[in-house]
């Protein structure tokens, strides 16, 4: 597996899609880096995990259920209490037109 397996030629056009401007530096250092993760996918991808069942997640998900009751945990003056501008009522907001 050779370290220029992802080119400077390729980096550019992946900046140019992404509408970047990378210095020679950057496009260097990126090709190296981008190299690397491949490589290391394709390490990943010799292991054999034909008897691995697949997983979703890496926590175990208990679903808690409760019942569905609409609770009231604010007043109309609470929630009014901090708006800028109020109606009595109501928000006050600017005309959209």
């Amino acid at each position: 597996m050779s370290q220029d397996r992802i080119s400077r030629e390729d980096v550019q056009h992946l900046a140019q899609l992404a509408r970047l401007r990378l210095s020679d530096e950057d496009v260097e250092r990126f090709s190296k880096q981008l190299s690397s993760i491949v490589e290391y996918m394709e390490v990943l991808n010799t292991i054999d995990t034909s008897n691995v069942a697949p997983l979703y997640s890496p926590a175990q998900h208990d679903i808690q259920y409760r019942k569905d009751e609409a609770v009231h945990v604010r007043t109309r003056e609470q929630v009014l209490a901090n708006a800028p501008e109020k109606d009595e009522n109501y928000f006050i907001v600017p005309r959209i037109v």
